[in-house]
């Protein structure tokens, strides 16, 4: 039997998280890598994507944890602390954490990659509109700017296509402009 069979059979093929029953995929726990139902869940897609911070957290989503935090597997276990941590701001999350009992080497592997000690604030780049930007949109400069250490001007209404987020400023996209690439910070330009 194949792991996405043995955690849709242990799970009743629902999320293991929220009991969604739609676009079910086996996430693997960080920080182990072995591919067995002792440190996978089986998740839905809006699970999986806020747990992996590719969408901002929706507390209301997650109260379902109050429940689903008392499962007796692990991986669960592990994943529904980590989100509570996240969510420690909320009143009923901070409620459900006090009372959540995990032993001492499963709240250790909780512990592991620190992503309790985020709150659940997930920042994305965005245009000078608010307008989330993702890898390879097309934008607009909204101010002619003068490119530092060259005499490349990038002029207003100049379209740079196919951007690079860059990854550790969410202020910044890279992009070529008259052939060059360039760093342009995100509020100066807007999506095309």
């Amino acid at each position: 039997m194949s792991l996405q069979q043995q955690l849709e059979t242990r799970s009743g093929n629902t999320c293991e998280l929220c009991t969604s029953d739609k676009n079910l995929s086996v996430y693997e726990v960080p920080p182990t890598s072995n591919a067995n139902a002792d440190n996978n869940i089986l998740v839905c897609k809006t699970c999986l994507d806020q747990i992996e911070k590719s969408e901002q957290i929706d507390p209301e989503h997650w109260k379902v944890l109050t429940d689903t935090m008392w499962s007796e597997f692990t991986p669960v276990q592990i994943v529904a602390w980590r989100m509570l941590s996240r969510l420690r701001n909320e009143g009923w999350a901070s409620d459900a954490l006090d009372i959540l009992y995990l032993d001492d080497d499963t709240l250790e592997l909780a512990k592991k990659t620190g992503d309790h000690e985020q709150d659940a604030t997930v920042e994305f780049h965005q245009d000078s509109n608010g307008t989330r930007l993702y890898e390879g949109d097309t934008v607009v400069l909204i101010k002619t700017l003068d490119v530092k250490g060259s005499t490349l001007s990038a002029k207003l209404g100049t379209v740079v296509k196919s951007i690079r987020l860059v990854h550790d400023n969410t202020e910044q996209i890279e992009g070529k402009v008259e052939g060059q690439t360039i760093v342009i910070l995100t509020k100066y330009l807007r999506k095309g």
